[in-house]
Parts: C-alpha cells; structure tokens; sequence
C-alpha cells in the first residue's frame, strides 16, 4: 500500500537558523586555537534588532570577537532591514565560565552529558539525484533542502526581490514497496520584497522550485502552494524570534528516523548530542554505501562523565546483529575515540549550521572509509 511521508527545511535567514548561525559562529572561535582543554556550549536569542548569547565556555572568549562575529553572521545572511539590520542590532553576551561540575565529566573525555543518538541513512535517492555524489538521505529532507537553498543561492546572485527567511515543505508518495515515486506536494513561503507582487513571487519561486527537483518525481498531479498566506514582507528576527536548537528535524533527517532530542548548534564536540549524532551517521552511511544494506538506523546512549556508551545497535535491512558486533568490536565510539577520528577540535562547525548537518560534502562524517 502506497504512503505519503512530509518533511520540511528552512533557509539560512530564518530565524532559528540565524540563532543556530551565530551559535555555531561563537563556537568557531572557541575552537580556533585548536586546544582540547576548550569548552563552549553557547544558547542564542534573536528577536527585533535584538541578539541575546548565553552559555558556558571555558578557555579564552574576546568580547569585541563576539560581538563582531554575531555582526559578520547577520551580514553574511544578508539583513539590512529596519527591525533586524547587522549594523544597529544589539547584542547582549550573557556566556560565562564552565561549571566546575560539568567539567569534572568533559575534562577527562567522558561524554559531556547523558542522553541518546541516532544515525540514518538510505539508498533511496540514488535513481533520482542529480548529485554528484550520493548523499544517502531520505527524499522528502534531501528536496526540502535543495529548494530552500537554491532559494538563497538566487537571491545572494542578485535577485532583490527575494529576501532571506523562507522555509519548504515536500511531501513524497512511496510504492508498496517503500521506494519513492513521486513527489505529491511541494509547500515554499519565501519572504520578499514590499514591491513585488504575489502572481509573481509565485510563478518565480514554482519555476525555481522545478528546476531542482527530480523531473521524474514531478507530474501534473503534484500541486505547488507557493505562499499560500500570500504577502510574506516582514521576516527574519523582526517577524519572529529565534532560538538555538529549534530545528533539530531540519538540522537530521525530517523526522523520517528516531531523534534523541538533542540540539547540535553551538556545542563543543565533548558534548555527545553533537559528536555522537554525528558518528551514528557516518556508521549508519558506511553501512549503506558499502551494499550491506538499503537503509539503516543506529543508535547510541551515554552517561554523563563515563567513557563508554549505555547502549549500541543497529537496525536495518541487512545483517543488524553482526553490524552491531562488528562496530562495537573494531570501532572506537568513546568521546574522544569520535573527536580524534573527525578531528572535531577545529572551527569547521559554521560550514554545519544550513540545509541540514549530513548529506553534505566536505564533513569528516560524511567519509565513505569504513569497510
């Protein structure tokens, strides 16, 4: 029996995305000396020509550096507009040092807090991926993201009639046999300008929208509703506050595998949510892409402080016990056993923030090296 599965992304200039943004960006310069006694866990607020930034951290922090990092992350973005502009907006810097509790886990490697991971992958893009490179995502978040980004890549090439908050939305209709065949919906509120008009904010953004989607998943059933509330004009912090770790479908893989709850941006590799989440999807991806299955999820759990994870399994459509004795025997899924395998001590954590935090090229998880 067929089915319909719906997953959603958002663009850089939405709003929980520029608090994500800028988290990430205090994180980068916590990690740029490259020092393994560094710490940093770092919350954002955006609202109304408003940036609140609050957490710990541990090591040295310039204030003037932040400040101009939140600036240069607004500005990049792309916000000039009077209730959010990277020139006037203030900015409240609330970080303070590490507690000396918590530190007593993270300063000898153990995992930064308690809690559990999932990893995902699957071979179902591989027919219909215009991609170089296969990203072994779900359909439905692979097409969210493409279009949301191919939306930032029109508007920072020139197109002012765009601006920078959008989000999307695709619906995707499965066979008896769990393999994707169409796309049913297609969902885009993009914000743009005062002088634009609706008939041709939609018939621009749907003509986008066509070009990055698969022709073979598109047919005259699919419906496209571009805007459907109409004038999207005030967007960004302005029309909506932000906060950190808001998107965590988006930033994984839209809600199509289980979700430990855990946020990434802003957080130093010794805090599993993000290292962890990130080695589940590397296992789960080599799995994959080595042919011992078409699909797999992986799961992993910690105590805060200890070394060695609670829990480790793997589910798929392959061999799940002997991957789950294999991994566990041959790979290193200590916290710093995951931090010296990526090299997760480096500020490479802006290049996560947008348009999903795997499936990308570049990222040391993304490696295909495992089998």
């Amino acid at each position: 029996m067929s089915y319909l599965f719906t997953s959603e992304s958002v663009s850089e200039g939405h709003p929980d995305k520029v608090a994500d943004a800028i988290s990430d960006a205090v994180l980068d310069l916590m990690m740029a000396p490259q020092d393994k006694s560094y710490r940093c866990a770092c919350e954002t607020l955006v609202t109304t020509n408003q940036v609140v930034i609050a957490g710990e951290y541990k090591g040295e922090l310039d204030n003037a550096l932040v400040e101009t990092a939140v600036r240069n992350v607004i500005k990049d973005i792309g916000y000039e507009q009077s209730g959010f502009d990277w020139r006037t907006v203030k900015v409240l810097n609330l970080m303070h040092g590490q507690s000396a509790d918590i530190a007593l886990g993270t300063d000898t490697f153990g995992a930064g807090d308690q809690g559990l991971m999932f990893g995902y992958a699957s071979n179902e893009t591989l027919s219909y991926t215009s991609k170089d490179t296969p990203t072994y995502m779900p359909s439905a978040i692979q097409y969210s993201h493409d279009v949301v980004k191919a939306l930032t890549e029109h508007r920072k090439s020139g197109r002012d009639w765009l601006g920078p908050d959008a989000k999307s939305q695709i619906t995707v209709e499965y066979n008896d046999d769990s393999n994707p065949f169409r796309i049913d919906k297609v969902v885009c509120s993009t914000q743009h300008s005062e002088n634009t008009d609706m008939h041709t904010v939609r018939t621009r953004v749907e003509q986008l929208i066509r070009s990055v989607l698969p022709d073979r998943l598109v047919d005259t059933r699919t419906e496209f509703h571009i805007n459907p509330t109409g004038r999207f004009v005030i967007g960004g912090p302005d029309g909506d506050t932000g906060l950190t770790g808001r998107k965590i479908i988006v930033d994984t893989y839209g809600g199509y595998s289980p979700h430990g709850g855990g946020a990434f941006s802003g957080k130093d590799p010794t805090k599993v949510d993000r290292s962890a989440a990130y080695m589940m999807r590397y296992l789960a991806k080599n799995i994959v892409a080595s042919g011992r299955a078409d699909w797999a999820t992986v799961q992993v759990s910690y105590a805060i402080g200890l070394e060695q994870p609670m829990s480790f399994y793997v589910e798929s459509n392959g061999d799940s016990r002997g991957l789950t004795h294999w991994i566990r025997d041959n790979v290193d899924l200590t916290p710093l056993g995951i931090i010296n395998k990526f090299d997760l001590f480096r500020p490479i954590y802006s290049s996560t923030t947008n348009y999903g935090h795997f499936g990308k090229d570049g990222l040391p998880w993304e490696t295909v090296d495992l089998f």
